[in-house]
């Protein structure tokens, strides 16, 4: 890749993420795209289903989660917010 897109290999951190979020956003939206899911991924999205399934109040909802981290985030002494 280096010899092949050098110039990638010069962006800031900031940018190579873009470019990632760009690329990745492309190959999802490609209607013909065959994304392969590794083994291993399939049967950890399998037992998580399986597991919702058994009990789906188990679980929290994102809005529960993101107010958790954000709270969690806010108590941090070294954040000035």
């Amino acid at each position: 890749m280096r010899d092949t897109f050098p110039q990638v290999f010069q962006l800031s951190v900031e940018e190579k993420l873009r470019l990632v979020q760009e690329l990745w956003d492309d190959i999802a939206d490609s209607h013909d795209a065959d994304i392969p899911i590794p083994e291993e991924v399939f049967q950890e999205l399998e037992r998580r289903h399986s597991n919702y399934l058994q009990n789906p109040d188990a679980g929290r909802s994102w809005e529960e989660v993101k107010e958790r981290i954000l709270a969690r985030h806010a108590r941090q002494p070294d954040n000035p917010a």
